[in-house]
């Protein structure tokens, strides 16, 4: 008698970070389906790093206009002494 397939079952990247992070919590959350009862402080865990993340991205963009500041900087001085030589 044949044994029926079972569908294939789609590990998302998000569960393999789980995993990597805590394996028992994977196992708890993944295998047993307990939720976690520390819900407030994981609420809290979110929105901080949520925050941290874009001021992650201001400070990116910062030093992206620094850099492209200098570069219009040199360029402006390369221009102004081209200038001064009678170039």
């Amino acid at each position: 008698m044949p044994v029926p397939e079972r569908p294939a079952r789609v590990i998302r990247a998000s569960e393999v970070g789980e995993y990597l992070f805590c394996a028992t919590s994977w196992w708890l959350h993944r295998v047993r389906g307990l939720a976690p009862a520390n819900l407030e402080d994981l609420a809290a865990g979110r929105a901080a790093h949520a925050a941290h993340g874009w001021g992650s991205v201001g400070a990116r963009a910062a030093g992206w206009l620094g850099w492209l500041l200098l570069a219009a900087a040199l360029v402006a001085a390369a221009a102004l002494w081209i200038s001064y030589r009678g170039g």
